[in-house]
């Protein structure tokens, strides 16, 4: 499925399925918000907004030296999901500004950051809220697998068998597009960083994902796959902290040398944009 998505491009494949999945997640929380207990996922959203603001500096340095229990949680959770999204960065990144192309970075970080943030925060409140109340009633939910959880959070509440089929829907396109867009982004890199990469190069590329990813579920299960992120998210370390000074100085340079800079007493002219690179190199 993800092949086929990333073969037939961004605006066919990528778009559409992305588009979907907003969708479906959207209704899916509203379906929660209306059968659950609203007034406490409300209250709960403005409580942990405010604690998150409050405690995301210490909570990011915080390495449980002194608490060994807490310290085996920080590794398993925060360190873990660290380097999950180290190793997707390349992917995730690369993506992300191809489909950003031409939007600013102002507009980027609102719709990249911010927005998608606060819909994470409203996300968590209303199905942690969900299991919460679920466990008062069921602790015994604590001891089951994972991924029968949620489906056993849904069983306490109206309206059941339609989340579970939507959440069905979603984890698969969910997967979906994870795929493809790694798949796409790694048919660029391929070609020279070709903004349109054959489809021949992206279902190769998709083949040998799913070669690797199906290996190392049969070898070792999911605890072989995340360690493998965790061992690949070392090198990329380095080189995320070499993507920061280039983006810096690649800042800079179109400020000082370029003039794309907008600043409140100097603003562009109507219909008259900035120079762009090519201008800049023709002059030279």
């Amino acid at each position: 499925m993800f092949i086929t998505s990333a073969v037939l491009g961004l605006d066919k494949g990528v778009k559409r399925l992305s588009n979907l999945n907003m969708i479906l997640a959207a209704i899916l929380m509203i379906i929660a918000f209306i059968v659950g207990p609203g007034i406490k996922m409300l209250n709960t959203f403005t409580e942990t907004f405010g604690a998150y603001m409050n405690d995301f500096l210490r909570l990011s340095v915080r390495t449980g030296v002194n608490n060994p229990a807490q310290q085996e949680w920080i590794n398993q959770w925060t360190v873990f999901f660290w380097s999950w999204w180290l190793a997707w960065s390349p992917f995730v990144g690369v993506f992300i500004a191809r489909i950003s192309k031409g939007r600013t970075i102002r507009e980027f970080i609102v719709f990249v950051l911010l927005i998608p943030s606060l819909f994470s925060f409203i996300w968590f409140s209303i199905f942690g809220v969900m299991s919460t109340e679920t466990f008062a009633v069921n602790p015994e939910i604590a001891g089951q697998p994972l991924e029968q959880m949620l489906f056993t959070t849904f069983a306490n509440y109206p309206l059941a068998t339609v989340m579970s089929i939507i959440a069905i829907l979603l984890l698969i396109i969910f997967f979906v597009t994870s795929a493809d867009s790694a798949t796409f982004v790694l048919g660029m890199q391929s070609e020279g960083g070709a903004l349109h990469p054959s489809n021949r190069i992206k279902a190769i590329w998709g083949i040998l994902v799913s070669a690797i990813a199906i290996v190392l579920l049969r070898a070792g299960g999911l605890s072989a796959l995340q360690n493998v992120l965790i061992i690949v998210a070392l090198p990329f370390t380095m080189l995320l902290i070499l993507v920061t000074i280039s983006l810096i100085k690649e800042l800079n340079y179109e400020r000082r040398q370029m003039g794309l800079t907008v600043l409140p007493r100097r603003q562009p002219e109507k219909d008259a944009p900035f120079r762009s690179y090519e201008s800049d190199s023709d002059k030279e």
